[in-house]
């Protein structure tokens, strides 16, 4: 083995191991350890958010109650979108495995744990936010699911990612990842946001607040290597990975109240209510860190902007 001596790590020259400071039971080694712990489970405080202090990479959104809250909410939002169901791929009626990336609080995992007793469902996040009280066939790691996967089978009937925005850099690498740990007919399914909205009766201008937070979020994104436009190249992607029969459902999704139709009013005021509630969440830390922004001019860019999502006659919608 060869010898570096550029970087060295330097011994402590304190030469007996038998005083009770350096024993691995002492209280100093288990405090530290315990701080290690208390770091991973609170996250990193800034702006008055909490953050997640494991991964291999800056990840933008809180970890905080009120965005395990939000994310719950969003969750029931994409219930609706989809017609009730927790997925839209048709998966065997017994499956065995199931694995839920980017887990979140955890709530789909657990309605998936609950809808499909024959499987194991495991839920993956950097944070470890998700309840303690599970039913007893769901479990969750944390782990970074742009790291290499350790995961000792491949044979996943599904997996399952949802909203994973400025969470992911490769999608390519997650794609292939995901592709070798399912069994042979077994299935994937991805869904998001892509965050620009528009409207069909221009009653949403070029000149408003909620453009403007548009452009801030695509330019931050892009800046932390999380281009807002992944969803767009999915499938090609995911071709490229090995996986056939790929099919790409487009939803418009309203901002709010304003459409006639029932099912989309209701799905309108959880997208309403998750954006007023969340933007802070989704631009604080972007804002701030990677473009170098005054946390106060954004907060009354957030106000305008929650002001805009109330007007009834503002017909935005995103896809």
């Amino acid at each position: 083995m060869a010898a570096h001596n550029e970087n060295l790590i330097h011994v402590d020259e304190y030469d007996s191991f038998e005083d009770e400071t350096y024993s691995p039971a002492s209280t100093a080694s288990s405090s530290y350890v315990s701080s290690i712990s208390s770091l991973i489970r609170d996250g990193i405080e800034e702006n008055g958010r909490q953050y997640p202090a494991y991964g291999r990479n800056m990840y933008g959104l809180p970890i905080d109650e009120r965005e395990q809250e939000r994310n719950n909410v969003q969750h029931v939002k994409f219930k609706h979108i989809i017609g009730g169901a927790l997925h839209r791929a048709p998966i065997q009626d017994s499956p065995t495995r199931i694995l839920d990336l980017g887990t979140g609080s955890g709530i789909w995992a657990i309605e998936a744990a609950d809808h499909y007793e024959t499987a194991v469902v495991t839920g993956v996040d950097i944070a470890p936010v998700q309840p303690e009280w599970v039913p007893p066939n769901c479990g969750f790691e944390m782990q970074d699911i742009e790291d290499e996967w350790f995961y000792s089978t491949t044979d996943f009937d599904f997996i399952h990612a949802r909203e994973l925005i400025m969470a992911v850099r490769d999608w390519d690498r997650l794609f292939k990842q995901a592709f070798d740990h399912l069994r042979p007919g077994a299935y994937m399914e991805v869904g998001g946001t892509y965050p620009t909205p528009t409207s069909d009766d221009d009653t949403l201008p070029a000149t408003s607040h909620l453009k403007e937070v548009e452009r801030l979020f695509f330019e931050m994104a892009e800046a932390m290597g999380t281009p807002l436009n992944a969803p767009t190249l999915w499938r090609e992607k995911m071709e490229r990975a090995g996986f056939v029969d790929v099919t790409e459902t487009i939803y418009k999704v309203p901002q709010g109240i304003w459409p006639k139709d029932a099912r989309l009013k209701i799905i309108g005021a959880y997208e309403n209510f998750s954006l007023r509630n969340g933007l802070d969440a989704y631009l604080l830390r972007g804002y701030t860190t990677m473009l170098g922004g005054n946390p106060d001019q954004l907060q009354n860019l957030i106000a305008e902007t929650k002001r805009e999502l109330q007007n009834p006659k503002m017909h935005s919608y995103i896809f």
